[in-house]
């Protein structure tokens, strides 16, 4: 079988505008970034604002393990079943961080046949979005640090600088360092950190933001330190919101692609879910919502993530109430998380399986706690048996649920037609309730512990003193009406990445809590959670190559 970025590179793809044309958008309609890439220009949206809404349809999954899910594939796969079976589609995908790339994780462009393309460029520097928010951060810190040495007339505490710098690489000896060394005029010797650019703050501001106004208007707002007297310093203190907001000009437009079956894709933005909140751009989703029928989007790692903040976060913010979630799960993943070892997942486990399916069963329940339908689909492998796909159906069928089993990465469109026709179904039939978790007029910890009980499914949350001390602080300043961002790991659904299938009565650790006023929520790390990751023994960069003819190699 080839390789996704073989199928990738023997793609024929459509010039750009042929793409849009499917959309009914015009040259004027696109900056161009070469013959297959576009990002769409600021003067559509006030062409198609007044339109109905399509329909929202959210592709989330079981918690992620090594015997893989298929989040992106099934998204993308849906997609292009949706335009075979003639229905106006468009997908609306996150933008792939490097970090990943040449990390553990891989590429995130889908796989097989359900892939967005040019699968190369988009895993790698793309249109430039997210060299445009480390460049705004970093300028940020620069500007801060320079206030300090010539003068510091906003008395900034360099005790309490809060702004990170960052870059999108995994770079853990960057977690902690020092800065400031060498002569007086080198500047203040202090303690600093980097972070990864998907957990900055300027990019969960950039998949917030409206326009442009609302773009500054959140820059400003950032919080980079606090005085003497314990009151925050903000971005607009420190003048620097219009070239921040200048760096970002481009980069705030959303990308349009296309999948190997051309398929309209907008690509935009890129959060992780287990640090950030794990979704794209909301000028994404709703110029998509506006351009077609049915809008298939994806976030991040698994519901627990993702989905609750796809749903407390972005829809309480942007105002959506989506139409269907789609749940992905594989029978070897679910054998996995019954205790099977990767090297025996191919070998018919029925007890295993039914172990490990109670992590799809607390995803269903969680779902329904939303009130969106669910349609829960199985990426099919070659070696699961029929007796094994035949008890997830049974199971998911009992729960309440729709089932498809879907062979995207394989055949393409083709292979999720039986997907795609039980998702218009659901929809048809089944109306949508969807309500946020939890209100705004709850405390920080409340909120934090709706989610840690009710999704999680935790008995118990314990702080540490310096997230009680934060949380008690931000109250106080006015950010207790602000949604939870829970920054997780994505293997569990507990802080504890060991526990697999589904822990009950466990304790959540909160070990800090900051807000993030730009982007507009409060974040809570559990654990340990890294918001910079570091590289695995054997990354995966070393195995990425460039040929004599300028082709990539390797990259997935």
């Amino acid at each position: 079988m080839k390789t996704d970025i073989e199928i990738a590179l023997e793609a024929e793809l459509e010039p750009i505008q042929e793409v849009a044309k499917t959309l009914d958008l015009s040259g004027d309609d696109l900056d161009l970034y070469g013959k297959y890439k576009a990002k769409l220009t600021d003067e559509l949206w006030e062409k198609i604002k007044d339109r109905e809404d399509g329909k929202l349809i959210l592709v989330t999954a079981i918690n992620p393990t090594p015997a893989g899910e298929g989040k992106t594939t099934t998204t993308v796969g849906l997609g292009q079943a949706m335009h075979k079976l003639g229905k106006r589609s468009v997908i609306a995908l996150r933008e792939p961080s490097l970090g990943p790339c040449f990390g553990i994780k891989g590429g995130a462009a889908g796989g097989g046949y359900a892939q967005v393309v040019p699968m190369d460029e988009l895993n790698l520097h793309f249109t430039g979005d997210f060299h445009a928010i480390t460049s705004a951060n970093n300028l940020l810190a620069a500007m801060l640090d320079n206030h300090i040495q010539q003068g510091n007339v906003l008395r900034i505490d360099p005790k309490q600088i809060v702004w990170k710098r960052c870059m999108d690489m995994n770079d853990r000896v960057l977690r902690n360092i020092t800065v400031g060394l060498g002569r007086k005029a080198d500047g203040v010797t202090r303690e600093d950190h980097f972070i990864i650019t998907v957990a900055s703050e300027i990019m969960a501001i950039l998949c917030l933001a409206e326009n442009i106004s609302d773009l500054k208007e959140r820059l400003g707002r950032i919080i980079v330190a606090y005085d003497y007297d314990g009151e925050p310093v903000t971005a607009k203190q420190l003048n620097a919101v219009g070239a921040m907001a200048a760096l970002l000009k481009e980069a705030l437009k959303p990308n349009l692609i296309q999948t190997l079956e051309h398929t309209p894709a907008i690509v935009h933005g890129g959060p992780f879910a287990n640090i950030a909140h794990g979704c794209n751009s909301m000028r994404a989703t709703k110029t998509a919502l506006k351009l077609a029928d049915y809008t298939i989007t994806e976030a991040g790692f698994g519901a627990d993530l993702g989905a609750e903040k796809f749903f407390d976060i972005k829809c309480r913010m942007g105002g959506f109430k989506p139409d269907a979630v789609v749940l992905v799960a594989t029978v070897r993943a679910l054998k996995y998380n019954g205790g099977v070892a990767k090297a025996d997942l191919g070998k018919e486990n029925l007890e295993a399986l039914k172990r490990g399916i109670v992590n799809l069963e607390k995803h269903i329940e969680n779902v329904a706690k939303y009130g969106v339908p669910c349609v829960v689909t199985l990426n099919q492998f070659m070696t699961d048996t029929d007796a094994e796909l035949d008890y997830v159906k049974q199971f998911c069928e009992e729960k309440g649920c729709s089932f498809a089993l879907s062979q995207v990465w394989e055949k393409g469109g083709e292979g999720g037609i039986e997907l795609a026709q039980k998702v218009v179904q659901t929809i048809e039939e089944k109306e949508s309730r969807f309500q946020c978790l939890y209100e705004d007029f709850l405390s920080l910890k409340q909120k934090i512990e709706t989610v840690a009980k009710e999704i999680y499914g935790a008995g118990n949350v314990v702080y540490e003193k310096a997230a009680e001390d934060a949380l008690m602080r931000l109250e106080k300043l006015g950010f207790g009406n602000m949604p939870v961002c829970m920054a997780k790991n994505q293997y569990s659904l507990s802080d504890d990445p060991a526990l697999l299938g589904r822990p009950e009565d466990f304790t959540i650790h909160i070990r800090e809590a900051y807000v993030s006023a730009g982007a507009g929520f409060v974040v809570a790390i559990t654990g340990s959670i890294m918001t910079m990751p570091g590289l695995p023994k054997i990354p995966a960069a070393e195995k990425i190559d460039l040929d004599q003819d300028g082709n990539i190699t390797g990259l997935f």
